[in-house]
């Protein structure tokens, strides 16, 4: 087995909390237990297309920990779709050269869902990688858990519970908007630790008429306020049965044609739904009679210092990293297993999202309180 000598680091995709803590954790282990050097890559895959890279020594390495955002920047650049002057590029081979160049052995990818399918296809083309997951909405496929995720759930929790005071004290209807486009595990998890009235989530399409009644229903019961916790891709049935219809006939179309106007369709439909929950609020407004007002909690969910989990776990998964590369394992992605960790398969991950199961406990939890989902 080759010996691995220097490896690079790059975080791609949006930021969160505990990249830095990631970052230290492969840095240090690598350096200090190894004897492997870490070169860290500029603005995601972007820099290493442009190569600009640094060392990654434990001067750069301290003092990071706590902090949030990620010392190596980052960006949503494609390495396989790279857009200049109206021209879609490929440039693997170009990052494969760049990689022999500065003689990395091995890159080190933290990112989410995207950046799991750009490793593997950097993969495809012979570049060793290893992979860690981030992102805030924990829907990373094959790991129980995603850091970032702790630590923007405290945020969001901690809105809700600030918003209770002003729902009551003006007897409103406050919606509140959590990140979550295609899973709702933040807007679920903080609607129960927030002590939200409604919760509505993108796995489980709701009818308005159902909240409303809800929320009226606690009206006629003496609470003169609800607390709706809403993720950002949340779907009302009609536009989830539109949103269905559209994807079936991109999945049947067989000319390029019929999938091109199924694809406009669904950017079209994008579009719309992002006045969602503006939308919603006003609805709900005329059907209880009720003042409404909306909180959208936008990137401040992403942003400030991570938890203690979300370090622990950065940690733990950046090191269990660097003793992967050290045995030579590269295309997976380092999952959490309960206190253990697990490479899996970047093929098992790639293109895969990890969904709130409608079995799950939470769920049940929600319901047995007495929170509406909506349905």
């Amino acid at each position: 087995m080759k010996r691995i000598k220097r490896i690079g680091i790059l975080t791609a995709g949006g930021d969160c909390p505990g990249l830095n803590a990631a970052i230290r954790g492969v840095g240090k282990a690598v350096l200090g237990r190894y004897g492997i050097e870490a070169i860290g890559i500029r603005d995601g895959f972007l820099g290493l297309i442009e190569n600009r890279m640094f060392p990654l020594d434990r001067t750069s390495l301290a003092g990071i920990l706590t902090v949030g955002g990620t010392i190596l920047g980052t960006s949503r650049v494609k390495p396989h779709r790279l857009e200049r002057n109206g021209r879609v590029r490929d440039m693997r081979g170009l990052i494969l050269k760049n990689c022999a160049k500065n003689g990395l052995d091995a890159v080190v990818c933290i990112g989410g869902d995207g950046t799991q399918k750009n490793a593997l296809r950097l993969v495809e083309k012979g570049v060793p990688i290893i992979t860690l997951p981030k992102t805030i909405d924990n829907d990373v496929a094959m790991t129980d858990a995603s850091f970032g995720f702790d630590t923007a759930l405290g945020i969001a929790t901690e809105a809700i519970d600030r918003l209770h005071s002003t729902a009551h004290s003006h007897h409103r209807i406050i919606v509140t908007e959590i990140m979550g486009h295609r899973a709702g595990w933040l807007a679920l998890g903080a609607g129960i630790a927030g002590g939200a009235d409604v919760i509505l989530i993108p796995e489980i399409p709701y009818n308005v008429g159902k909240i409303a009644r809800a929320i009226r229903r606690r009206s006629e019961s003496g609470s003169n306020f609800s607390i709706v916790a809403i993720a950002e891709g949340a779907l009302s049935r009609e536009y989830a049965a539109r949103f269905r219809a559209v994807k079936a006939r991109k999945s049947r179309a067989r000319s390029e044609g019929a999938a091109a106007q199924a694809r406009a369709e669904l950017a079209e439909l994008d579009q719309h739904h992002a006045g969602n929950t503006l939308r919603l609020a006003h609805r709900l407004e005329k059907l209880t009679g009720l003042e409404c007002r909306v909180t959208i909690l936008g990137y401040v969910q992403r942003g400030g210092a991570p938890s203690a989990v979300d370090r622990l776990l950065a940690t733990r998964l950046g090191t269990a990293c660097a003793e992967l590369i050290h045995k030579g394992v590269f295309g997976v992605m380092v999952a959490a297993r309960g206190d253990a960790t697990l490479p899996v398969p970047l093929d098992q991950v790639a293109g895969k999202r990890k969904e709130v199961p409608l079995t799950h406990p939470w769920l049940a939890t929600a319901r047995a309180v007495g929170t509406s989902l909506g349905d």
